[in-house]
């Protein structure tokens, strides 16, 4: 061979005796095939094969078996992020003159979803209060055909009554979903207590260090694995393997990092439950927090996010504040290393939530001492001012 002709045809190696404990990263785009016979059949090889760099690579099937394992589900599918997890579920599942319920406490973008996007496809949604458990009946007609939970809410931390939700739902004929991102399914399996759709954002706990954007879906019946991977290639939606192994990295310490951030979180919450800036500590490992008895029955522990309700008069203080914290930094998302401090505001929601901003807290890997320390100076702070 000529040289530029060897500078792209790669000499094959002696792979004998090498054995690798990490999962090798597969990049591809062009997938290659034996035949001209086998490359006109290549669709036959959807949806578990591979005909495309879009439909995932071996790096993709790893992380997509690991997280079906974790979640007791059949197959699992995944996404650029957590929000486009839940779109692709809903856009899949839903058709025009159908209904979504959804909690009143769901992330913001999933309202926005339904009410900029589906809207405009006749795709209608209704909103129920968090803790309505089998009251969701009364929210129920013949057009809805997905209930969609997230447990505990957004921001405000509300814990739903899941298998209450299940039981209403399979007797009415309706599919179910759980945004499990809080919990991860080591803490809850939401296809054990009888969802038929498990989401996560592999953006937060999976991944685990703030440098990873990530989705995934987790489901039982291999019929909507077919339908998600048809709708995600149409859309030409597909995931970086790159992205995949630092997930698969971050994931092999999961457990050490949630059993060890559920431990500082709730015991940095109660320590905060007495002081005289906070209304209310919202975490659902206190029994004030709403739904606290049905996440002590369903949940195996707490993950590392909570709120501090402040009292209202304190409002005006909170930015100066936050600015001079010393081991928390200010940022959206959670679950990395750090620790993250949200300052945070409930509108356009049912009522009966803290008339205040909220203080959204994301427990990291530094020191419970130093992070304690940081937040009481915080709280002192808006007092004293």
């Amino acid at each position: 061979m000529k040289d530029l002709t060897q500078l792209v045809h790669r000499p094959q190696v002696d792979q004998t005796g090498f054995s690798s404990l990490s999962v090798p990263t597969h990049r591809a785009s062009t997938i290659v095939f034996p035949s001209a016979d086998a490359y006109t059949r290549r669709q036959a090889r959807e949806p578990d094969g591979y005909a495309y760099g879009l439909g995932g690579t071996p790096t993709t099937r790893v992380l997509e078996a690991q997280i079906a394992a974790l979640e007791q589900g059949e197959r699992t599918i995944l996404l650029p992020s957590g929000q486009a997890a839940i779109a692709l579920l809903f856009l899949t599942v839903l058709k025009p003159g159908d209904t979504v319920l959804i909690p009143d406490t769901a992330y913001p973008p999933v309202r926005a979803l339904c009410a900029d996007v589906l809207a405009a496809q006749g795709i209608m949604h209704r909103i129920y209060p968090p803790l309505t458990g089998a009251g969701i009946e009364a929210f129920i007609d013949d057009s809805v055909r997905l209930i969609w939970t997230e447990s505990p809410g957004s921001a405000t931390m509300e814990v739903e009554d899941l298998p209450a939700i299940v039981t209403v739902a399979r007797r009415r004929g309706i599919l179910t979903g759980c945004d499990n991102t809080w919990a991860t399914p080591l803490l809850f399996k939401p296809l054990a207590a009888g969802m038929d759709f498990s989401v996560e954002a592999l953006t937060k706990y999976a991944a685990g260090h703030s440098d990873v954007l990530l989705g995934s879906v987790t489901l039982c019946e291999r019929t909507w694995y077919v339908r998600l991977r048809a709708m995600a290639k149409v859309l030409g939606i597909g995931v970086s393997p790159d992205d995949c192994a630092l997930v698969l990295r971050g994931i092999e310490t999961l457990g050490v990092r949630i059993n060890h951030i559920g431990k500082v979180s709730t015991a940095i919450a109660e320590a905060l439950r007495t002081h005289p800036a906070v209304a209310q500590v919202l975490h659902p490992a206190l029994p004030e927090c709403p739904g606290h008895a049905f996440w002590k029955r369903d949940m195996t522990g707490a993950s590392g996010v909570f709120s501090v309700a402040l009292r209202p008069e304190l409002d005006t203080r909170l930015d100066d504040s936050l600015a001079a914290m010393q081991v928390f930094v200010i940022g959206a998302s959670w679950g990395g290393t750090r620790s993250l401090v949200a300052p945070m505001t409930v509108r356009g929601r049912l009522g009966g939530y803290p008339a205040g901003r909220l203080l959204r807290i994301s427990i990291g890997l530094e020191d419970k001492d130093d992070l304690l320390c940081d937040l009481l100076d915080l709280l002192d702070r808006l007092v004293a001012s």
